[in-house]
């Protein structure tokens, strides 16, 4: 089969758009590349061997905390430990490793929400990230329940919530697809109603406007371009197997799914890709 090259780059996360369905692209250094005009066609992915940190650009034999080189994951702020655990945030403490980013993107506004992606489940976001966040992980609704003035606030708004949900996605599931629409508003008040004495208590401590319920926030939803689900979820690693094809069936989340597997277009950051598809005949 002959191939068409769209594009040569490294890889970042997909970006989207809220339409129904999400709209995505793929950006390869300067070039966006639509994606939905390629569903039901066959694609080429060809790794080219070179990894090359997203931040200072140094090549680097492995990407870590999906797209760095080792010295930016152990210097930058956004590689620390606090930014999958919030509540550990160490901002207050001055051991910050960039307080300037720590201001500009820890010390502003989160969502605290409910998800739908795999079933129900709680996370924080930047208000800014909204409602990227939810598409990115493949959910199908979400809904923000509380708006809070620190990261670190929101992860322990976080904290308190998930002793009674989950906070983690069943990435296998959300990719077949099977997963039921649920009632999140209802969902909300029964969380809430178990756990109002300690969301009280951070209300006290950091004060009422830090800590702010959102009573009547609407429920995003979201339909995702894929033309057929895989039965069994079986995925791409570049490292193992350099080039990958198969026919595009859809993208949910930050993932491909193609006829061979699905691949996971962010765990692969700062890859070197040439990217192909098949020419329309």
């Amino acid at each position: 089969m002959s191939f068409e090259l769209l594009g040569s780059g490294h890889l970042a996360k997909m970006m989207t758009n809220h339409a129904q369905p999400v709209q995505y692209h793929l950006p390869l250094n300067d070039a966006q590349i639509a994606l939905l005009p390629l569903i039901g066609r066959s694609l080429r992915i060809e790794y080219k061997g070179e990894i090359h940190c997203q931040h200072c650009g140094r090549k680097t034999n492995k990407s870590f905390s999906q797209g760095y080189c080792y010295p930016c994951f152990k210097a930058l702020a956004q590689c620390d430990s606090c930014i999958m655990s919030p509540e550990k945030c160490h901002f207050d403490a001055g051991t910050c490793r960039q307080p300037e980013w720590g201001e500009e993107f820890c010390m502003t506004d989160h969502i605290v929400y409910l998800a739908n992606s795999s079933g129900i489940k709680v996370g924080i976001t930047r208000l800014s990230q909204v409602p990227t966040r939810w598409m990115d992980q493949g959910a199908i609704q979400a809904l923000p329940i509380f708006r809070v003035a620190t990261r670190q606030q929101s992860g322990f708004v976080e904290d308190i919530l998930r002793e009674q949900v989950s906070d983690k996605t069943n990435w296998r599931k959300m990719l077949k697809g099977d997963v039921e629409y649920l009632d999140l508003a209802a969902i909300r008040d029964e969380l809430l109603d178990n756990a109002w004495n300690d969301i009280v208590a951070l209300q006290k401590r950091f004060g009422l406007s830090a800590i702010q319920a959102i009573d009547d926030g609407d429920v995003y939803e979201f339909e995702y371009p894929v033309e057929e689900y895989p039965a069994k979820v079986t995925t791409h690693n570049l490292d193992k197997t350099p080039i990958v094809e198969g026919v595009l069936k859809g993208i949910k989340g930050q993932y491909l799914i193609l006829d061979s597997g699905v691949i996971n277009i962010r765990k692969f950051g700062a890859y070197n890709i040439n990217f192909y598809a098949q020419p329309i005949s």
